[in-house]
């Protein structure tokens, strides 16, 4: 049957508020992050005609069919994606930066230079006491600045371990949370203002956990989503109102591993992959720093006992430990310093010991292992500050991109205001007709 005037301005009407109100929360939440644009399809109200009256005009005005949101899956997951590679250069990055700073501040180097420099001048006068107490005042200066070296390191460890079981107790929190997300849109209204509130939690908390790993999603029509981690195939994570648990392994080296529900996995991208890789390099950079140490006190002991002290005793080891962590000199006086040969008496000047000792440390060369390690971790904080900077400006632009397409832009919103309004006033003008009309009738009668 069809709708009277009134009723017809009174659905415009409606409509109109109906525009006026989704173009007000655009404004109001200009700024608010995550929140992604919304606009409304107004669709016709169409009435039935009166059986064998098809030639009546059969109208009953308008509705709001859809409240829409300005949403592109293409940019949100290219800014999810760009933003998991930032991420993981950001992390490795920053752990490179506190390697190298650790390595480099401690002055193991300059230390290990300054202790063959004391046995050189040893050379000049073997038996001066001056002499052999600066050797060993150098060697625990060399030993004490290993050991500052192996902390720091540890320090950096512990720092990217912490910061990595954070993001998984996070990346647990983010995927029970968007599991109930998930069950609310499957019970939400299609179209609904209620569902795009809720698909903007959903994208919210994808951008969110993409910052933790790679992460792939398949989206179904109610706007459910199911979330894999890892690279292809990737782990399953999120399922419909099902959420796995993921867990972090610490190895005795001081890497770390990930697993969801027990199954092992790859994070591919993001801060728990950047912290893999940092801690990795870590590993590699302190096996090599107790190889240098390994190397002093191998060297300096194995010639200690090829030769004899001041008085006469066989030499005794002047380093204890092998690793930077608890390299230690254990030699109390530098009499104890062998510097002549097995056999020799009491203040023997010959220093053919003392000469071997010097050249089997040359063989060895620990300042040129500890160069290296310093060559090798500058040069790798070169190239991912490069990679990072290029990183960045990738995801500042898909960001850039996104925010311009599903933004809010409150010059839109002003010409949303003034056109929706007018469409109000135009029905409650409709409406005005309807009643003039009515009463014009009414008068009529008497």
């Amino acid at each position: 049957m069809a709708s009277d005037l009134l009723s017809i301005g009174a659905s415009g009407a409606r409509a109109a508020r109906g525009a006026l109100e989704v173009t007000a929360n655009n404004i109001a939440n200009a700024s608010t992050d995550g929140y992604v644009r919304r606009s409304v399809r107004i669709e016709e109200v169409s009435g039935g005609a009166i059986a064998g009256r098809g030639s009546d005009i059969a109208v009953s005005g308008s509705r709001v069919g859809e409240v829409r949101r300005n949403a592109d899956a293409f940019r949100q997951a290219e800014l999810r994606r760009t933003q998991a590679d930032l991420q993981r250069a950001n992390v490795e990055l920053a752990g490179l930066q506190n390697i190298e700073s650790a390595v480099e501040q401690s002055g193991i180097f300059s230390s290990i230079v300054e202790f063959e420099a004391t046995l050189q001048q040893l050379s000049g006068d073997p038996t001066d006491s001056a002499r052999r107490a600066a050797v060993l005042g150098e060697a625990e200066t060399l030993a004490s600045k290993f050991n500052i070296t192996a902390g720091s390191l540890a320090s950096v460890g512990e720092g990217l371990r912490f910061n990595a079981l954070a993001d998984v107790d996070n990346m647990n929190t983010y995927g029970a949370e968007l599991a109930r997300v998930n069950l609310r849109l499957a019970r939400s209204g299609v179209g609904s203002n209620d569902q795009a509130a809720l698909l903007d939690q959903r994208d919210n908390l994808l951008e969110r956990m993409s910052a933790f790993a790679s992460i792939t999603t398949t989206f179904s029509a109610d706007g459910t989503v199911a979330v894999g981690v890892g690279p292809a195939p990737a782990t399953s994570f999120v399922s419909g109102g099902t959420a796995g648990t993921m867990s972090a392994a610490i190895a005795a080296d001081g890497t770390m591993s990930f697993a969801i529900d027990g199954a092992a996995i790859t994070p591919g991208s993001g801060s728990l992959a950047g912290a893999s890789l940092a801690l990795t390099d870590l590993a590699a950079m302190g096996t090599r720093l107790d190889t240098a140490a390994a190397a002093i006190a191998t060297t300096i002991n194995t010639a200690q006992a090829n030769g004899v002290a001041l008085d006469g005793s066989a030499g005794q080891p002047i380093f204890s430990g092998s690793t930077a962590a608890d390299l230690r000199v254990v030699l109390t006086s530098g009499a104890g310093i062998a510097t002549a040969p097995a056999g020799s008496a009491t203040n023997e000047r010959n220093q053919q010991n003392l000469i071997e000792m010097r050249q089997a440390l040359a063989t060895a060369n620990p300042a040129e292992t500890v160069n290296s390690i310093l060559f090798d971790i500058s040069s790798k904080v070169a190239g991912r500050t490069v990679t990072q900077s290029a990183l960045e400006t990738i995801a500042s632009s898909a960001r850039i991109a996104l925010e311009e397409q599903s933004g809010v832009d409150l010059d839109n919103e002003a010409a949303n205001l003034i056109r929706y309004q007018q469409a109000f006033q135009a029905s409650g003008r409709a409406m005005q007709v309807a009643s003039d009309i009515f009463d014009t009738l009414i008068g009529i009668g008497r």
